[in-house]
């Protein structure tokens, strides 16, 4: 197969594709040296946070009525009263959701008690999910697949909005720029790098990817290996990468779930990732793609009203804007300003050598493991005979024996939690307690000394390094390549892959905003408090320190900046408390949370559930008993997948962030160079498609595991490990140039077949 196509449309693409290569990295890469202000914002961090989304917005729009008016009309199944049907229905949900908001509001104002509040708005909104599953079952394979190839363009970008905008979007996002600034700390990439990477790759699934698949009337991503280069080994290698990838994916999804739940109702972790793959289930398993694809509309509207409201609030709160997108360029001067002065404050650096003297004193620790821990249970348990001699108070006393159970059991394990502080208190023992300044490109400095110099490249290359990933990684992802399948025609896939990209500018631009807006308050309402004198959401968020972190480090009992430590999962539920906000707007918050996990790892289940049946047991057989045996065999493995991701998600593994962005890496060396040149070559073989899967995926797997501590202490392996200084997140770099190779070069040794005539 070729994608073949005009003069025109190879121009076209040329001419897009350089656009979109100069906005993701061109301008990316000179970002330290464009640091002119326009109306107030350093042009660089406008550019990255703002102005390349709405480069690849241009991208994607003008491709697809360029392409669609060079293709001419493509017949539909939809009439326009289909449409109005559809219309009356999203509008008549979105007035519900709203009433029902508010009659909640007004009923906490008369008395109704949080619990209450929580439980009838999330109990609302699961019902919702289960009313659209049990309406939409179905057993026809199409239904079920690709739910019947009659999505409107609109409405399949809104659901493919809300698959994509996982737990790690909407929960994680905001704090990752809170931590990591404009890009990562030190050689650690982030920052940026997200919004860049999980935009800019809809420009490659717009130009290279969705409508040549769609064309081909598939069902699930292996079948396009199946299709395109025949045999059984590139539709088997695809469909066990299509698991893998998936798995991690819907890991972290489930992580979100169980994290949500117990947050908001106060229920064990490990209850609420059940409850929440309850809802999962009920969607899925009843009713496929049909199922999935209506509620993750629904679901698109809750994501975005508990994103808006709170940034919105807090833009209107401190600049009287509520266009947040618009409104924070004010306050990032205001912060620039203030980080400066804190770099120079003498209580930070009190703090900071506070955290160097605790760094100093488990270095001595760890160069004789076994004496200082003998040393340090001996010391607690003279100091408890001690205190039990003098008749003190029994909280005294239950405060030492906690910290004499809480040391390490054995050498083995002070060793690792020391090793850990000890890397801690060395990340925070810098300026602004180890945090990136927020509008500064890239640590380390380029006319800095040699070793600023090395450290700015690291940082920079990383920073590229892992834009590439999640854009390649994008192209490559099966459950968001299998939504552009539901669309009623290829021109309707074009259109659908624009209004995603829509769909996901309103929360991607305004991510960077809460970011800084919280940042704001932090500076400006905790910093230089008395820590009698918090707030009260400091306190009770302060509860879980993977969350919220403050102690009085340098025993003034004034809190610094230093001397918080935020959790990347805290900024977004946190902001409605953060701005004073009603308790309704933090259970929309929970449940627009709630409902991103659960688009998600909906679509996810489905894929994986998918690819075991289609693609493995059955391999694609095509009469109507197979067809139904398949739909099955697919809910039975998604049950079985969707309860071993939530064991796995119980023992949480990584951070939501991390584990979303190495399926990424593994999506793009697995499918894409393969796909890719499968549609524009018709040299691409079958031998290549599968030597250049196997490469790909093996070279990434390999480089992600060898840097693991866990792998390297195992073996005993020395030294970093790693390749160019890139970060094992970005496996994916070295992945998708090995496979690329791999196909290409395979390909030429061993052509495809000539047709015969």
């Amino acid at each position: 197969m070729s994608a073949g196509g005009s003069a025109p449309r190879w121009r076209l693409h040329a001419a897009l594709l350089s656009l979109w290569f100069v906005a993701s990295f061109v301008v990316v890469f000179f970002a330290r040296d464009l640091q002119s202000e326009v109306l107030g914002w350093p042009w660089s961090y406008w550019f990255v946070a703002q102005g390349a989304l709405c480069v690849f917005l241009v991208i994607v729009v003008v491709f697809a009525w360029r392409a669609n008016r060079q293709a001419g009309s493509e017949s539909g199944v939809l009439q326009p009263d289909d449409h109005r049907r559809y219309h009356r229905r999203f509008f008549g949900y979105v007035g519900s959701l709203l009433a029902l908001a508010l009659l909640l509001a007004v009923a906490e104002q008369y008395g109704l008690s949080r619990p209450w509040v929580a439980g009838i708005f999330l109990s609302a909104t699961l019902v919702l999910y289960a009313a659209v599953g049990v309406y939409a079952r179905t057993a026809e394979a199409s239904e079920y697949y690709v739910a019947g190839r009659r999505i409107p363009a609109v409405y399949n970008g809104m659901a493919a909005a809300a698959d994509w905008m996982s737990a790690a979007s909407f929960i994680s996002l905001a704090g990752g720029l809170y931590l990591q600034g404009f890009s990562g700390a030190g050689s650690q990439p982030g920052g940026f790098a997200y919004i860049l990477g999980w935009t800019g790759g809809f420009c490659l699934v717009a130009l290279l990817v969705a409508p040549y698949l769609r064309k081909m009337q598939l069902y699930t991503v292996p079948d396009y290996f199946a299709v395109r280069y025949g045999g059984r080994w590139p539709r088997m290698i695809a469909a066990l990468a299509t698991v893998l990838v998936s798995f991690v994916y819907v890991v972290a999804q489930i992580y979100g779930v169980g994290l949500i739940t117990s947050r908001m109702t106060g229920m064990h972790f490990e209850i609420g990732i059940l409850l929440g793959l309850g809802g999962v289930l009920v969607c899925s398993f009843l009713g496929g793609m049909r199922a999935v694809t209506w509620t993750q509309v629904t679901q698109y509207v809750l994501i975005m009203l508990a994103f808006m409201v709170p940034v919105s609030w807090l833009a209107y709160k401190q600049v009287g804007n509520p266009l947040a997108p618009l409104a924070f360029g004010q306050q990032l001067a205001t912060i620039t300003e203030m980080e400066g002065k804190l770099m120079r404050s003498a209580s930070e650096q009190e703090v900071i050598e506070e955290y160097q003297r605790r760094a100093e004193v488990l270095e001595a620790q760890l160069q004789d493991v076994d004496a200082s821990l003998q040393a340090q249970r001996r010391d607690l348990r003279q100091r408890l005979q001690a205190v039990g001699d003098g008749h003190e108070d029994d909280g005294r006393v239950a405060a030492l024996r906690r910290e004499l159970a809480a040391l390490p059991k054995d050498v083995s394990a002070a060793r690792e939690r020391w090793k850990l502080e000890l890397k801690d208190y060395r990340e925070r023992a810098q300026a602004l307690g180890g945090l990136p300044r927020t509008a500064q490109a890239f640590a380390g400095d380029p006319d800095g000394d040699d070793e600023e110099q090395a450290q700015f490249g690291v940082s920079r290359r990383n920073f590229l390094a892992l834009v590439l990933c999640l854009m390649v990684g994008t192209a490559g992802l099966p459950h968001l390549l299998t939504r552009f399948y539901t669309t009623t025609s290829v021109a309707e896939t074009r259109r659908s892959v624009a209004w995603s990209l829509v769909f996901i500018a309103l929360l991607y631009l305004s991510a960077p905003a809460l970011a800084v807006l919280v940042k704001y308050e932090v500076m400006v309402h905790l910093v230089g408090q008395s820590f009698d004198q918090l707030p009260a959401w400091v306190v009770q968020w302060s509860r879980d320190p993977s969350l919220l972190w403050v102690a009085d480090v340098n025993d003034d009992k004034v809190l610094q900046f230093a001397e918080i430590r935020v959790g990347a999962d805290l900024l977004m539920l946190a902001s409605p408390e953060i701005g004073g906000l009603p308790y309704i707007v933090s259970v929309l918050v929970a449940a627009g949370g709630l409902a991103a996990a659960l688009s998600t790892a909906d679509g996810l289940l489905l894929t994986i559930g998918n690819a075991l049946a289609h693609d493995v047991y059955f391999e694609g057989e095509s009469s109507r008993a197979q067809a139904m045996r398949r739909v099955m065999w697919s809910k039975f493995a998604l049950l079985v997948v969707a309860l071993i991701a939530a064991y796995v998600a119980a023992q949480r593994p990584a951070g939501i962030l991390y584990l979303v962005s190495a399926s990424f890496s593994l999506a793009g060396a697995a499918f894409v160079p393969a796909m890719v040149l499968g549609i524009f070559w018709k040299g691409a073989s079958r031998q290549g498609a599968v030597c250049g899967m196997l490469v790909g995926l093996g070279v990434t797997v390999y480089y992600m595991l060898s840097n693991l501590p866990a792998v390297r202490a195992m073996f005993g392996l020395t030294g970093s490990g790693l390749w160019f200084e890139i970060q094992p997140v970005s496996a994916g770099v070295f992945g998708v140039a090995a496979g690329t190779l791999a196909t290409w070069w395979v390909s030429l040794r061993f052509p495809p077949p000539k047709p015969v005539h």
